[in-house]
């Protein structure tokens, strides 16, 4: 009986009580979070009954086609989270720039529905956030957004898929929640997520073959060679979310045409790398631990190697001797 009512605001509750200086505020936001997530989720699953699905017309600042349920969760969870009065700004993928209303505790930065090409094709599709501290006070500007994954104080992602899913990690261990939308509430269920030091999965988009450089190919042969098993849906939260459980290794390489990678270091990579490691697991831009790189803006690009921390560390190796 205690799983069933183990609700995501008993465990913040708990976890409060364990810091006799919390003043709620961080609770509160997560309560925002996840009414933001419920009112997607709904929409998510009626889309093609509530005529959002297609596109706006409209080309974001990463040069694609800005879908209508993209639009309707970057406006849902802007709204919810600016009017908090916790949180003093926001970045996110389908702002151009970062939005300041202060005061507030908290900075928020968000890729508001990760996968969005797969909408209109009912495949899983998801939300990444990142939270840091306000150091600055009314003064907040662009430079708080600046600062490594070491800073966050808390990181998640929703995924919307047969269920509804919030992992979060505050970094200590990670945690998955499952709504139950016959009583609206996110249920513990997945208590301590740990991911295996090694999997046989691997997640990369094969097509893009021909744009690699040789050492990703001469990887990825050898990934075959040893009997490893291709997975890959094409929406990075559902892809890094099967490999937290399972084990294995997603990649998104540089390439010819994208040679500083295309996945967005501030509010893609950074937060799945703090939830990934907390896991027991790792993330790296083939180079170094993704959690070490200061963003110098905020849609910076970056490579991304992520999952099983033995995976990775063996592609870091491949990539530096061949």
């Amino acid at each position: 009986m205690d799983k069933q009512t183990r609700t995501l605001t008993r465990f913040l509750v708990e976890e409060q009580m364990k810091h006799p200086g919390a003043t709620g505020a961080f609770t509160e936001l997560f309560a925002d979070i996840t009414l933001a997530a419920k009112i997607v989720s709904r929409e998510v699953n009626k889309a093609g009954l509530a005529e959002i699905l297609g596109v706006t017309g409209d080309i974001n600042i990463h040069g694609e086609e800005v879908k209508k349920l993209d639009e309707f969760a970057n406006e849902i969870f802007k709204h919810v989270l600016l009017k908090s009065g916790i949180v003093a700004a926001i970045a996110s993928e389908e702002e151009d720039e970062v939005v300041i209303s202060p005061p507030g505790r908290y900075i928020v930065v968000y890729d508001p529905l990760d996968g969005s090409s797969n909408i209109d094709v009912n495949v899983s599709i998801g939300t990444i956030f990142g939270i840091y501290r306000n150091n600055s006070g009314e003064n907040v500007s662009i430079k708080d957004f600046l600062r490594s994954g070491r800073e966050l104080v808390a990181a998640g992602y929703l995924i919307y898929g047969s269920s509804t899913m919030l992992v979060y990690t505050t970094g200590n261990g990670v945690h998955g929640f499952t709504l139950d939308p016959s009583i609206g509430e996110f249920i513990l269920s997945h208590y301590d997520i740990k991911i295996p030091e090694e999997g046989k999965i691997y997640s990369i988009n094969e097509a893009y073959e021909s744009r690699w450089g040789n050492k990703m190919k001469g990887y990825i042969r050898n990934l075959k060679e040893n009997g490893k098993t291709l997975r890959y849906i094409g929406s990075l939260v559902a892809d890094f979310h099967r490999n937290l459980l399972k084990g294995g290794i997603f990649l998104y390489p540089a390439d010819k045409k994208n040679p500083h990678g295309k996945l967005r270091l501030l509010y893609e990579a950074i937060p799945l790398a703090f939830i990934v490691e907390q896991a027991g697991g790792y993330a790296s831009d083939g180079k170094g631990n993704i959690l070490d790189r200061i963003p110098e803006r905020i849609h910076e690009k970056t490579p991304l190697f992520i999952g099983s921390r033995k995976e990775v560390e063996k592609l870091e190796n491949f990539l530096r001797n061949g």
